[in-house]
């Protein structure tokens, strides 16, 4: 199964774009709140708003994908030996935020690329940019969104690799809608060690996946009665997340 159709699974959660929401609207209604003023001060004129700072968001790897996931497979085409090392990633409060993958293309045409699933919210253009702790910093296109999150890539050489076998962090840069930075600090433990090993057992991966399914079901439904209950609605029943391939 290829991260693509893997990450797909995403859009079934309403967690995705629910974290990227509380990220995007705080800034904007810390920023546009009025001030109250004694009555005997006179008004002063309105200040421009202007975007606030870098945020940086710490993210923690799914709970139910323990280690980096390596996967090997042929491209059935050009017959070509295809290897991608993965993880998902979540905010502390358990949502999706994002998931990466690092492809190792063999052949005649060796290459490697960066490829993330990035939440909704944030601008398109001028794309984002990574880095690994404070190394020099890679720029990434995206390519396509789906309904809970965009798809971006960048090709890398080796020496980025290297790197990121013996960092501490992705620094993922990007812009939400009101221009302000967001950095979002994907921990690389665990990584060179997945991508040097053997890749996983095609039944291990089975296993993982269905317990990865049954955690965004539940968290889906866990989100569905909390909004239930601040709007005061009824309860209905949850819609299943669509089975992965």
């Amino acid at each position: 199964m290829s991260f693509a159709t893997r990450l797909a699974s995403l859009g079934g959660s309403r967690g995705l774009a629910t974290a990227m929401a509380l990220l995007v609207s705080a800034p904007v209604l810390a920023q546009t709140a009025p001030a109250q003023k004694p009555a005997a001060q006179p008004a002063q004129q309105a200040q421009p708003q202007q975007p606030a700072g870098p945020m940086v968001v710490q993210v923690k790897a799914e709970p139910s994908q323990p280690e980096w996931t390596k996967v090997c497979g042929k491209d059935q085409n050009t017959q070509t030996e295809i290897c991608y090392t993965t993880r998902d990633f979540v905010s502390d409060q358990g949502q999706p935020v994002l998931a990466m993958a690092v492809y190792d293309v063999k052949g005649k045409q060796p290459q490697k690329v960066v490829r993330f699933v990035m939440p909704l919210g944030l601008l398109l253009q001028p794309g984002l940019r990574f880095a690994v702790d404070q190394g020099q910093a890679t720029p990434g296109r995206y390519v396509m969104c789906l309904p809970n999150g965009c798809f971006a890539e960048a090709q890398v050489k080796d020496d980025f690799i290297a790197s990121l076998k013996k960092g501490a962090n992705l620094n993922v840069s990007v812009q939400n809608q009101m221009g302000r930075e967001i950095t979002f600090a994907v921990p690389a433990a665990g990584f060179a060690k997945a991508f040097d090993g053997a890749p996983i057992d095609p039944k291990v991966l089975e296993e993982q996946q269905r317990k990865l399914q049954e955690e965004l079901q539940k968290r889906s439904e866990e989100m569905r009665q909390k909004m239930l209950q601040s709007s005061g609605g009824a309860a209905a029943p949850a819609a299943p997340v669509a089975p992965k391939p």
